[in-house]
């Protein structure tokens, strides 16, 4: 048997060698840069405003191309919050990221409407009342509605677009970090935390009126705190991807870039290793690497910007080579209720989890579903049973009781091993 295997070439930041010369790291940068390029010529399902954020915020620009997925922002993403927004689901991180990719390109917010029930407002005024619904959710029942992170990155547009945040919303945001709730299944959740004190020291930069000024300060420095404890002896702050959101916080609430050396140097390694092979994780981390955070999209100008980044194209070479060698792996299966179910599989080394899960179904009684993200698949239903946002429980994954940091899509198998899969509460 034997397998296709697509090399494409221009990987240009994977290296096993250390560069610390200002050239090298500069390489490094515009090969990331040129990376998300191209991923907006492959990417699948909605494009990715996450991308052009960090995009928009780099030092260098393809402007036609960074023109050209503004474009399809503002069609095909558009119209999937329209369809939550009419189907009365909530779209508050999707309002949120789009509104600050807008933002970040100098796009006339109050140009981009959605029509619900017949009456037509502005992105901004539906991401306002989106967030007094996530607040009002918070007073009865402790917790938002999403989370606390799409619940951060909406304070944080409205803040940057200049929209004065209810200080019962940025209270509420306070509270939470100050009383330890900003967590994910049992743990502190790093890039949450990232993103409230990026939200936090917006509305402080802003003047806007909070209840107690001292419980704001107080908020961001828990914040610092717990993002510099976070910090591993390698520099990662909380894992590799989190690292540039934390990194990016440091720098938002006044952090001198070389208090963040260790941490920045972490991130240049993960890149000439390819570890961010998933571009969401390229694009929190490139900001971090240029010195700037998601808070820059406030001052951000569309003049004068630097045209120069040309991307080659890419050219795929697909090879023939014999079937790899195979590793065993057992699948875990934990149900809210009930015994674990085993399934025992043999996959080709290198499979990624997904490929294995998809094996396995074909071979036993195992089934799944899986759904797509921002950050790429995630299951949502596992021998018929679903762990869905609207319940606080998603599907737990972790190998040989470590768990995942990477979606089913990126995670590969490499060696035999054990993979837990639990029906988990947040």
């Amino acid at each position: 048997m034997y397998i296709l295997i697509v090399i494409s070439g221009l990987l240009a930041f994977v290296s096993s060698k250390p560069f610390d010369s200002e050239g090298s790291t500069r390489e490094l940068l515009l090969s990331l840069n040129k990376e998300l390029l191209y991923s907006l010529e492959t990417q699948e399902g909605i494009p990715n405003p996450s991308v052009h954020l960090a995009l928009r915020l780099s030092d260098h620009h393809n402007l036609v191309k960074e023109s050209e997925h503004l474009n399809k922002l503002k069609t095909r993403l558009h119209n999937d919050i329209q369809n939550s927004l009419s189907n009365s689901q909530s779209a508050v991180g999707l309002l949120a990221l789009y509104s600050l990719a807008l933002k970040a390109s100098c796009y006339d917010l109050n140009t981009i409407t959605f029509t619900v029930n017949n009456r037509k407002d502005s992105l901004l005024i539906h991401l306002k009342r989106q967030m007094e619904q996530e607040k009002d959710h918070i007073a009865f029942s402790h917790r938002p509605l999403t989370n606390y992170y799409q619940y951060s990155l909406g304070v944080l547009a409205l803040c940057v677009s200049g929209i004065r945040v209810n200080h019962h919303v940025s209270n509420k945001l306070m509270k939470a970090v100050q009383q330890g709730h900003i967590n994910h299944g049992g743990f502190e959740s790093i890039d949450t935390l990232a993103m409230a004190g990026m939200a936090l020291q917006c509305v402080k930069d802003a003047g806007s009126h909070v209840q107690n000024t001292a419980d704001l300060d107080t908020a961001l420095s828990t914040v610092k705190q717990k993002l510099l404890a976070s910090q591993r002896a390698d520099g990662h702050m909380g894992n590799e991807f989190s690292t540039g959101l934390a990194v990016q916080a440091l720098l938002a609430m006044g952090s001198q870039v070389e208090e963040c050396a260790a941490s920045m140097e972490a991130m240049r390694a993960d890149a000439r290793r390819n570890t961010y092979h998933n571009v969401m994780a390229i694009s929190q981390t490139l900001p971090a690497l240029q010195h700037r955070s998601y808070l820059d999209v406030k001052s951000k100008e569309c003049s004068n910007e630097d045209d120069s980044l040309v991307v080659e194209p890419r050219q795929s070479v697909v090879l023939a080579l014999p079937s790899q060698s195979t590793v065993a792996v057992n699948v875990v299966v934990m149900k809210i209720s009930g015994s674990p179910t085993i399934y025992s599989v043999n996959v080709p080394k290198s499979s990624t989890l997904l490929e294995t899960l998809e094996l396995l179904q074909s071979n036993t009684g195992f089934m799944f579903v899986f759904e797509r993200s921002l950050w790429g698949d995630f299951l949502s239903v596992v021998n018929g049973e679903q762990a869905r946002i609207s319940d606080r429980r998603y599907w737990h994954i972790a190998s040989d009781d470590t768990a995942l940091t990477q979606g089913i899509s990126d995670y590969k198998i490499e060696r035999a091993q054990k993979i837990t899969i639990k029906n988990t509460t947040y």
